[in-house]
């Protein structure tokens, strides 16, 4: 297990990296279900807190597997054998998120973040002892994360026996993610790693692809929900259209930048650029969970007022824009979403909810879609006046 270089060319992420993915399709479809059933309910503020603790839980184990394996992926028997230990781990912490989410029960949910950091730590251990140069970076990793999961299990062990008052449960587990952040960045003091730019870029728009996808299918529960209640109203045909003209809008706005390049050049960045995803993800999964309510409500009643739908969307969106232009901003040397735009569409998403009464939910959805279709166009129009006046600057 020597580590590979980073200039490798035509490096890709591999089959045992994609089938990886789909585990956490599940987890992912889990959580932002459990998130949509709060919303409908009228508890999505509630809801909120649980499904991010939750999603940094799958994202981090997701994050900590892709930046080791862009270093490392020897793809022999015993690296397979270990990232598949990893795989039950992310299966077993889907079973228990709707107990994690619903009634706080954190007892599933650690036992398979157990089962996943046990298969990194062994990965890790692996490292150290077949590659003596970057051995100290290793055994930091290594230790740094089995610290922390004991104080993951010390936590659960006071909340389990009533020690941990609720008061303080969230201020820990704030500190216990400072620590699962700070890790990296103190293991690779020692020695950077020497994960591929290319591929780690490409790995986490795969990522971005798969929470796309986990938004269309949790629309389509709420179509199906729609469809059980009865006809096919003109709201329901808006919102499932909108909603699908607008992830696609998303889409085209996350892949306007290739971070490949950037982040070879600025690879010191790649802390912020990684760590700020977690905020894309989310929002793309809240996003999904916010689509399914609001298609669902066209065909039958939710307890969730349709301003409170409303946001549901425009939340989620504004925050992937304003993250996008911020994470993009890092590994770009000239903008290619204008600041000016983003500030623009992000505040009117947000005015958008306030006319829900008066023009409902599937107007307001609609609008979302468009204003960000409006800003794919205006970015698309802005790069082609650039491309051609510099091509009239260098030209004969």
């Amino acid at each position: 297990m020597n580590a590979r270089p980073i200039d490798e060319p035509h490096r890709v992420s591999s089959q045992l990296e994609l089938l990886f993915d789909l585990t956490f399709v599940v987890a992912v479809a889990a959580v932002t279900a459990q998130l949509a059933h709060n919303i409908a309910d009228g508890h999505g503020l509630a809801g909120l807190v649980p499904f991010l603790q939750v999603f940094f839980a799958i994202w981090w184990a997701w994050m900590n597997f892709t930046w080791f394996a862009s270093s490392y992926d020897t793809d022999d028997v015993a690296y397979r054998l270990l990232t598949m230990v990893q795989m039950a781990g992310v299966l077993v912490l889907a079973a228990g998120v709707p107990a994690a989410v619903g009634h706080s029960d954190l007892g599933i949910i650690t036992l398979g973040y157990l089962i996943m950091r046990v298969g990194l730590v062994t990965q890790w251990l692996r490292a150290a002892l077949e590659d003596p140069a970057s051995r100290r970076t290793a055994l930091r990793y290594a230790a740094g994360i089995s610290l922390v999961q004991l104080g993951w299990l010390l936590r659960l062990a006071l909340v389990e026996t009533g020690a941990l008052s609720a008061s303080f449960q969230l201020p820990l587990f704030v500190c216990l993610v400072v620590l699962e952040l700070a890790v990296p960045r103190w293991a690779e003091r020692a020695r950077a790693t020497n994960w591929h730019p290319h591929h780690i870029a490409e790995r986490y728009g795969l990522f971005t692809i798969i929470l796309l996808g986990e938004s269309v299918l949790a629309a389509s529960r709420g179509v199906e929900g729609a469809l059980e209640a009865g006809e096919i109203s003109g709201p329901f045909v808006v919102i499932a259209g909108s909603g699908l003209v607008l992830l696609f809008a998303l889409w085209w706005l996350y892949f306007l930048v290739q971070s490949g390049e950037g982040l070879r050049d600025r690879r010191h960045r790649s802390y912020l650029w990684g760590y700020g995803h977690y905020g894309i993800f989310a929002a793309l999964a809240a996003l999904g969970a916010g689509l399914e309510v609001a298609v669902e409500q066209s065909g039958h009643y939710v307890a969730a007022s349709p301003s409170a739908l409303g946001y549901a969307v425009a939340i989620p969106v504004s925050s992937y824009l304003a993250l996008l232009w911020a994470v993009h901003a890092l590994v770009v040397a000239e903008p290619v979403i204008f600041p000016a735009a983003v500030l623009g569409c992000v505040t009117v998403i947000l005015l958008l909810p306030l006319a829900t009464s008066w023009i409902g939910v599937a107007a307001v959805v609609a609008a979302i879609a468009a204003v960000c279709v409006l800003l794919v166009a205006f970015t698309i129009w802005t790069a082609a006046v650039g491309n051609r006046a510099g091509a009239r600057r260098h030209g004969p």
